[in-house]
């Protein structure tokens, strides 16, 4: 008997093409190609920039802590206000100036949504983090990527004023370099609008740009908690800027982007300076020892102030090399530019950068 009171089926439309539905600049887009992390415990891991040391002990404790009671049956507190109040002790800063994130990039999509309009025009460095270029097609932006010049500093004039966002990572990635304070303000005062300081790697440098903040106000400087402090596997990294501007861009963020575990582990490890102190110390040695035996090697070294290396080859061809070594369950990372391919290589522990070393110069 037929139902009236009941519209007949109609049978969902047939996709034209793979991309129906989605916004052309996404179909169009390649997309950000993290490094290869493999399940491997025999595999030397050197090519996302971890720490190889573990987490401060106090992380664990205070992730034990988090899983207590009902402390996951709760949502987060929204803004991190715990981690707010430890990072701005020890980084010297106002509390209300720092907006917390799922990761350094959860910051940098904040900040893309909230100051690139469709259409409009994002500013980098090239070589560079290759992340920026999927932000800005996510928004339906034009990328404008201005290349380093031969020192791997800042171009002067600066050529690319007005752009919705310019963004330098510092130190740079892939090539561990650094831009010094002063140019990082001649720069920010001559972008004319909103400047991000991606300092994902400052903590193994000798400078960073939290001391501009005062006289810059159109400087955000981001950070992670995934290099240095060892939480890659929780995520979680925070921007810091002037507390007007944070209030307009937590109206951008996710309500509760950052989880009570998460929020637990950032706090503890923040507080905890002298464990990472100790860190650092052994990253910043063996990343002298790596760099000095790669020259010998037959490597040209560009000399890094961040946990990794980048190194260049004018005999033969890099990629190869990689090859070789990923066949050996040696991973690192093999980048390409327009001005050319490289290995970046982070810097590991002192017998995995020898087990490194050890199967370069059987492949060379």
């Amino acid at each position: 008997m037929s139902r009236p009171d009941r519209p007949p089926a109609v049978a969902p439309p047939t996709p034209s093409g793979a991309g129906d539905g989605l916004r052309p600049a996404v179909v169009a887009m390649a997309g950000y190609a993290p490094g290869e992390q493999f399940n491997d415990p025999d595999i030397v891991k050197l090519n996302t920039n971890e720490c190889p040391y573990p987490p401060s002990p106090r992380v664990i404790a205070a992730v034990r802590e988090a899983l207590t009671g009902d402390k996951l049956r709760k949502y987060p507190q929204p803004l991190g206000d715990g981690f707010r109040k430890a990072a701005a002790k020890v980084l010297n800063v106002d509390p209300d100036g720092i907006l917390i994130g799922n990761g350094s990039d959860d910051i940098l999509t904040i900040l893309t949504r909230a100051f690139v309009p469709d259409g409009g025009r994002v500013v980098t460095m090239t070589p560079g983090y290759v992340l920026y270029k999927s932000l800005a097609e996510i928004q339906g932006a034009t990328l404008t990527q201005l290349p380093f010049d031969g020192d791997w500093q800042l171009p002067d004039p600066w050529p690319a004023a007005g752009a919705h966002l310019t963004i330098i990572a510092n130190p740079n990635s892939p090539s561990g370099t650094v831009v010094q304070n002063a140019e990082v303000t001649r720069v920010a005062q001559a972008c004319g609008g909103p400047f991000v300081l991606d300092e994902a790697y400052a903590d193994f440098a000798e400078s960073n740009g939290l001391g501009l903040l005062a006289t810059l106000p159109n400087l955000v400087v981001t950070r992670t908690m995934s290099k240095y402090y060892a939480l890659a596997g929780v995520r979680f990294g925070f921007a810091v800027a002037h507390p007007r501007l944070v209030r307009e861009l937590v109206k951008v963020k996710d309500s509760y982007n950052c989880d009570v575990l998460s929020l637990a582990a950032a706090t503890a490890a923040i507080e905890d300076q002298g464990y990472y102190a100790d860190v650092r110390s052994r990253i910043v040695a063996v990343r002298g020892r790596l760099t000095v035996a790669l020259s010998e090697l037959g490597f040209r070294v560009t000399p890094s102030h961040a946990n990794f290396v980048w190194c260049v080859r004018r005999d033969r061809p890099v990629k190869p090399i990689y090859e070789a070594l990923k066949a050996r369950k040696v991973l690192v990372r093999y980048m390409v530019y327009p001005s050319g391919e490289g290995l970046r290589i982070t810097v590991g522990t002192g017998p995995e950068v020898e087990q490194l070393l050890a199967e370069l110069r059987r492949i060379l």
